[in-house]
């Protein structure tokens, strides 16, 4: 990774092993994963190094957007990496264009995602290995920007011992 990878950072009223929870385990993770508008209509994690992570956010319009990816790295509950991209339902590779993304999107990433402790809070940290502007003309900033409302309020709403709706 370079310092040209996408970058967001995110600070949570939660504690580190929830917010790691809320990535890890479908349960939780298909109340959060999606921009504003979007579902997600499916997920699958096998979380082991070598273990296959698969999601689908559905849009409004009823359209399937899956990505896969491998776990490389699993250091429970601060840091996981995931070499992975945009696929089919069964987890095939296929170029971001297909799903409408620029040319100079690539259609595999290594993301890592880092979790820090600050007291009751956690930091998270989500690195993709996609050039800065080609994020920025693809959309990322937004769709991360309104994923992350989305596991805020979750986790809000967790810890408020609330119950999830879909």
């Amino acid at each position: 990774m370079s310092e040209q990878d996408f970058t967001i950072t995110r600070e949570f009223d939660a504690p580190r092993e929830l917010v790691y929870k809320a990535w890890t385990d479908c349960d939780h993770f298909v109340h959060w994963f999606s921009p504003k508008e979007f579902t997600t209509s499916h997920c699958s994690i096998d979380l082991r190094p070598g273990g296959v992570w698969t999601s689908a956010m559905r849009s409004p319009e009823g359209n399937d957007f899956y990505s896969s990816g491998t776990f490389v790295e699993i250091d429970e509950p601060s840091r996981f990496v995931i070499d992975g991209g945009f696929s089919d339902a069964q987890g095939n590779r296929v170029s971001a264009q297909e799903y409408g993304m620029s040319d100079d999107m690539p259609s595999e990433e290594r993301m890592t995602v880092t979790l820090e402790e600050h007291g009751s809070r956690t930091r998270m940290t989500v690195r993709q290995s996609i050039p800065s502007d080609v994020a920025e003309r693809n959309g990322a900033p937004q769709g991360w920007q309104e994923t992350l409302d989305k596991l805020d309020a979750y986790l809000s709403e967790l810890q408020r011992g609330g119950e999830i709706l879909h």
